[in-house]
């Protein structure tokens, strides 16, 4: 059997359920941490284990350059190298190819660009994307797309769009199904609704084992996207998981799932633990501040990870002024543990059917603190 999702409950067009892969199940709605060049920045894999973090993300782009998928695969794949035993999903690195402006030259076929580790030239298409992931031995493949850019004309959204439709249908021609393993589409199409529309049509056609909503996060602003969401998650197959790719904040996530999003990755609790910020049940704290310097008290009572049950904010303020490599290890560590908290917390109140109320709770618990960097 293929990679699949099941439905536990729903709480208005919030989604609990159960993601069944090659290497386990996963409950959603899922956090998915980032661990791009084969590592979770700053923590190992029994780190990342012990938040609750059952799948992470690959990066086919970072990969490919270093060390390369060939050698990956000649090693045991990804999963052994890495040391993670749980599913892994792989972004194509079409969002890093196209980040690469001044470095690459686009076709129909696909993308040339130059490494930014070597300068060394590269070709990624759909099909050599789609080979780089089965040789990383991802439980989750995405399709290789255009990421579009932000802002654009609808003309250029529509252009771009259409490429990636194109480029899905060879991506899912390459594929080679295996148990336990799975293919997603990626809708693109702006924060245009009948390009959205246009774009889930044209996946649906082809057919997939996911479906996620990518080309936001990009700087369109949280009620834009949220209205992009409002228009797609409806059209997306109900027996499918969704995946919105890159996003994002504790309070993006709530409101993504609140509109039927099931899976998420975003580099922020990571890179926000390595710049001392940490996400906590009363907003977000950064450690750099001065009035941490003599608090005794723990950064998150709530939380149960060793930066917030071993120490106080004043050591972790001490380790991230005198640059200890311990401070952004420990707040990375903090900030994985309280997504996946999140996580748990908006599974259980979908299945008790609260999550309205549930909501209310976490939002009531960020509004009071919002703080600034002041040394």
């Amino acid at each position: 059997m293929t990679l699949h999702w099941t439905p536990l409950a729903h709480d208005g067009a919030a989604r609990a359920g159960v993601l069944h892969t090659a290497h386990g199940t996963v409950e959603t709605p899922v956090f998915m941490p980032v661990g791009t060049a084969g590592t979770v920045k700053a923590m190992t894999a029994d780190a990342v284990r012990a938040t609750g973090a059952r799948m992470v993300l690959g990066n086919t782009y970072h990969l490919m350059l270093r060390p390369g998928a060939e050698r990956v695969a000649r090693l045991g794949g990804l999963h052994r190298f890495m040391d993670w035993r749980g599913p892994i999903l792989t972004d194509s690195g079409g969002f890093q190819v196209m980040s690469l402006a001044g470095l690459r030259t686009m076709d129909e076929e696909g993308v040339t660009f130059r490494s930014h580790v070597d300068g060394a030239k590269h070709r990624l298409t759909p099909e050599r994307s789609v080979e780089i992931q089965r040789l990383l031995g991802a439980d989750v493949t995405m399709c290789f797309d255009e990421c579009t850019p932000f802002p654009a004309t609808e003309e250029q959204v529509a252009t771009s769009m259409r490429l990636s439709m194109r480029w899905a249908k060879r991506s899912r021609a390459a594929y080679e199904a295996r148990e336990g393993h799975g293919l997603f589409g990626i809708v693109q199409g702006g924060v245009h609704p009948a390009l959205r529309a246009e774009s889930v049509a044209a996946l649906t056609e082809i057919g997939f084992e996911g479906y996620a909503v990518g080309g936001l996060a990009v700087g369109e602003g949280q009620a834009a996207m949220f209205a992009t969401l409002d228009c797609t998650t409806p059209l997306l197959p109900q027996e499918a998981p969704r995946y919105l790719m890159g996003v994002g904040t504790p309070a993006d996530i709530l409101g993504a799932v609140r509109r039927g999003i099931d899976m998420f990755d975003c580099v922020i609790p990571t890179r926000s633990g390595r710049t001392a910020r940490a996400y906590t049940s009363r907003g977000m704290l950064n450690l750099r501040n001065a009035r941490h310097a003599e608090d005794p008290s723990p950064l998150d009572p709530a939380c149960g990870c060793p930066a917030c049950t071993r120490h106080s904010r004043a050591y972790l303020h001490h380790l991230i002024k005198a640059e200890e490599m311990l401070g952004p290890m420990l707040l990375t560590w903090h900030n994985i543990q309280y997504y996946q908290d999140l996580m748990r917390g908006l599974r259980i109140a979908i299945c008790e059917g609260r999550l309205d109320e549930h909501a209310a709770a976490l939002e009531a618990g960020w509004a009071p603190l919002r703080e600034e960097n002041d040394g």
